[in-house]
């Protein structure tokens, strides 16, 4: 079977499609996660629109904290809580989740040293026009860094794209479970590699569409 690639390539598309939906769940529910977080680490920052130093110190920590934890740790660390949320700890649904938390704790550092990076000067003129600052972050902050969120956002789907790769060693199959199940553990080296091609295609035509979006916007 290890070279038959009749049986091989509908195994290759269901975990392509596995990999697809978990990436795109990931990205969906930490994306707009860490949107939140970015912003609520941003604005509490002293000196900002809702500043608190409390707020921002116990976000701040947390952040650091589970940021820099290798992702394979982090799956099995949280699988108590995945057990109560998801019902098992084993399967695709059950490696999303952790895959979402850990990508709401990375967006909000893209997002939050986006936000850092407008100038302070337009955000006064807004507060100074009477803006609220609900208004003010999403009608000045987010647009500001709108271009390099999109390119940011981009980084990450390549970042959440790497991290889906373990899901085979819980049973949440993907492309690097199929190149370690069909390719390595056979010794069939085709396989590896077209698994590899595959996820440079995908990278590539993410790298592509999200370069085009943030050019469209910088336009504009």
């Amino acid at each position: 079977m290890n070279r038959d690639w009749s049986t091989l390539w509908p195994l290759l598309w269901e975990a392509f499609g596995q990999t697809l939906q978990m990436v795109t769940i990931a990205l969906l529910t930490g994306g707009i996660a860490g949107l939140a977080l970015g912003l609520a680490l941003y604005v509490t920052r002293p000196g900002n629109l809702l500043a608190n130093k409390a707020v921002f110190g116990v976000l701040n920590v947390v952040v650091n904290v589970v940021r820099p934890i290798p992702f394979i740790i982090f799956v099995t660390l949280l699988g108590p809580v995945t057990l109560q949320v998801v019902g098992t700890t084993l399967g695709t649904e059950a490696f999303i989740f952790p895959l979402s938390v850990m990508t709401a704790f990375g967006t909000s550092r893209i997002v939050e040293q986006n936000l850092v990076g407008i100038d302070p000067g337009v955000v006064e003129a807004a507060r100074a026009m009477g803006a609220s600052s609900w208004r003010i972050i999403t009608t000045v902050l987010v647009p500001e860094a709108l271009a390099p969120l999109i390119l940011g956002y981009t980084f990450l789907f390549i970042a959440v794209l790497d991290m889906s790769a373990i899901a085979g060693l819980i049973g949440g199959g993907g492309l690097g479970d199929f190149a370690l199940r069909y390719g390595y553990q056979r010794y069939n080296w085709m396989v590896v590699l077209v698994t590899v091609a595959v996820i440079i295609v995908i990278v590539q035509v993410v790298q592509w569409v999200g370069n085009r979006l943030a050019r469209k916007v910088l336009h504009h």
